[in-house]
């Protein structure tokens, strides 16, 4: 796998750095600046790296409502961040532009990332409306600004959203990894932080032996052996956060605690030692 190569472990953990609200979110009040974002995500940054997580991916979890198409200050509030951060960052890194696929590949050119995460393939529908993702735009739009090594972790069956296909997930799987030969596939559950079903897990990663599969929601660490005996690696993103919530009563961004970071990654480094 592509995984042992590049984070030096098996069963990488990939952690959201979850960004605060930017420029042009409804969320960025009069009276926020980029200054206060940057240092929200510096602090998030360090107790990540200092807990022992494998990689991060930076997202922009806080731009709700998504858009499709995003505002052009968005990715470039995002790569001013990333960028400020560069010198700091300890592990490989990845970027989310959440529900604009192309951004994510725009946004991995500017800031040098090794991954993004995203979905790139199918027809959805959804609180906002219906998503239909073109991959056969993305991937020219990749190929033709040389990121040949950038690799695309796919979202399969995104969390809050209904497949308007309606084929078993392996089989979607399955003709994806035909087409577009993903780099990893992100299984998720009805709604983040819940638990994927354990057999959904192990029915993609049978289908697709060959191809790296993550466990995207709902990781803790009373669960987390389980997924990873299918699962090639796993996205944690709210377990990490002071009392495992994303947001507080004022639905601000709630930082990273370093001691549950810890704690989970404890857990995961004895799995490794057993195996």
């Amino acid at each position: 796998m592509w995984t042992d190569d590049m984070f030096g472990v098996k069963k990488p953990i990939f952690t959201m750095l979850h960004l605060d609200p930017l420029p042009g979110d409804p969320r960025f009040h009069y009276g926020h600046c980029m200054e206060r974002v940057v240092e929200h995500a510096r602090a998030d940054l360090h107790a990540l790296q200092d807990g022992g997580v494998d990689g991060i991916i930076f997202s922009n979890e806080f731009s709700l409502p998504y858009e499709r198409h995003m505002s052009f200050v968005t990715p470039a509030a995002m790569a001013r961040v990333i960028g400020e951060l560069k010198s700091e960052i300890c592990v490989p890194y990845g970027v989310d532009c959440i529900s604009d696929g192309l951004a994510a590949i725009e946004l991995a050119a500017a800031v040098d990332a090794k991954f993004i995460r995203g979905t790139f393939s199918g027809v959805y529908v959804g609180d906002g409306g219906l998503y239909n993702n073109d991959f056969s735009h993305l991937l020219r739009r990749k190929a033709a600004l040389h990121l040949d090594e950038l690799k695309m972790l796919y979202f399969i069956n995104p969390e809050s959203d209904r497949n308007l296909d309606p084929r078993p997930l392996v089989d979607i799987a399955k003709s994806t990894i035909f087409k577009a030969h993903p780099d990893g596939l992100c299984i998720s559950a009805n709604a983040a932080g819940q638990d994927v079903d354990d057999a959904l897990i192990a029915s993609v990663k049978k289908g697709a032996p060959d191809v790296v599969v993550l466990c995207n929601t709902g990781c803790r660490p009373d669960t987390i052996e389980q997924k990873l005996s299918s699962a090639d690696g796993a996205v944690v993103g709210t377990y990490f956060k002071e009392g495992g919530r994303l947001e507080n009563d004022r639905l601000e961004n709630v930082r990273v605690d370093v001691n549950r970071v810890k704690e989970f990654m404890d857990v995961v480094k004895a799995l490794r030692a057993k195996r």
